[in-house]
């Protein structure tokens, strides 16, 4: 076994509009790094050298409880020390809470042999979840650990599906305010109509036949959610506006990231991603909102070992 591992945790973007909760992609920037060290006293200890505060009690950390499950499982009690540095901003629609919870146990997992398979990597990961949203949901944890585009057929028993797809590039802007995602939940309707559900249905089998026929124009018609977004875009400033320039510069399409305040479009060319992210930053430095903008690919590669 090795005694010191250093690793990155890629950002995601979950539901893709239309796959809420069975959708998500792994993007190549932003990025946390973790470190994971044995050490000899058995237990977990936690350290963040970044702004954030988060909780330093396992039990109430993302990547802590993530850990401890996976710890449970172990034959042998052992020490570990997880230094975390969060580049993925808490509450910013991301996929911060599965980046912590997702490179930790992918870190200990390699530190300590590869004991376990990855689903249950993902099962432990899920832990993490819960504690940040009070569910336990993979749409994140999934692409963080796997990279690339995943459809979360069943978490009961776990059911992945990764998806191949054609090279999208990808635009993001993080307004600088918080969305938390158990508070974005609880304003989604309990109940749909028929006739969403049918229409919902059409656009996640499409978004999935796109991808796998490498079929942009089929992307594009089925970046639709009829259900989510009327609900939850009311929550993010500027959403409607950066939405509708963005489609009339060529984006694919697009949506909020997760339960926001993040906002996402999908592009074929770098060129077109270059483009929204302007218009992203336009509309914000218009309405006088802080916000960072990104302008990257889908990762492939998922969680990743540094140097």
């Amino acid at each position: 076994m090795r005694n010191y591992i250093r690793i990155a945790a890629p950002a995601t973007i979950a539901n893709l509009v239309c796959g809420f909760d069975i959708l998500g992609l792994a993007l190549e920037e932003p990025m946390d790094i973790m470190e994971l060290e044995r050490t000899d006293d058995p237990g977990l200890v936690i350290r963040h050298t970044d702004e954030y505060a988060l909780p330093l009690s396992p039990e109430e950390n993302v990547a802590g409880a993530a850990l401890l499950a996976l710890l449970q499982e172990l034959q042998e009690p052992i020490g570990l020390q997880l230094t975390t540095t969060k580049h993925i901003k808490p509450g910013s629609g991301l996929g911060s809470s599965a980046a912590s919870a997702a490179g930790a146990v992918v870190a200990a997992n390699r530190l300590l042999g590869n004991p376990f398979p990855t689903p249950d990597l993902i099962r432990f990961a899920m832990n993490g979840e819960k504690v940040a949203c009070g569910v336990k949901h993979a749409d994140n944890i999934t692409p963080c650990i796997l990279g690339g585009i995943t459809l979360i057929r069943a978490i009961h028993p776990l059911d992945i599906v990764p998806l191949e797809a054609p090279p999208l590039h990808v635009s993001v802007v993080h307004p600088q305010i918080e969305v938390r995602t158990s508070d974005a939940r609880q304003i989604l309707r309990k109940e749909v109509s028929l006739k969403q559900a049918i229409r919902q249905w059409g656009n996640i089998a499409g978004l999935i036949a796109g991808f796998l026929q490498k079929d942009y124009r089929l992307i594009s018609r089925s970046l639709e959610d009829v259900i989510i977004e009327p609900v939850r875009s009311i929550l993010i400033p500027g959403f409607a506006e950066v939405k509708s320039r963005c489609l009339e510069a060529g984006a694919l399409g697009g949506g909020i990231s997760g339960s926001g305040p993040s906002v996402f479009m999908l592009h074929e060319t770098q060129t077109q991603a270059e483009s929204t992210a302007a218009i992203m930053r336009d509309v914000y430095n218009r309405i006088g909102i802080d916000h960072k903008t990104y302008v990257t690919r889908v990762n492939t590669d998922g969680v990743k070992e540094l140097p």
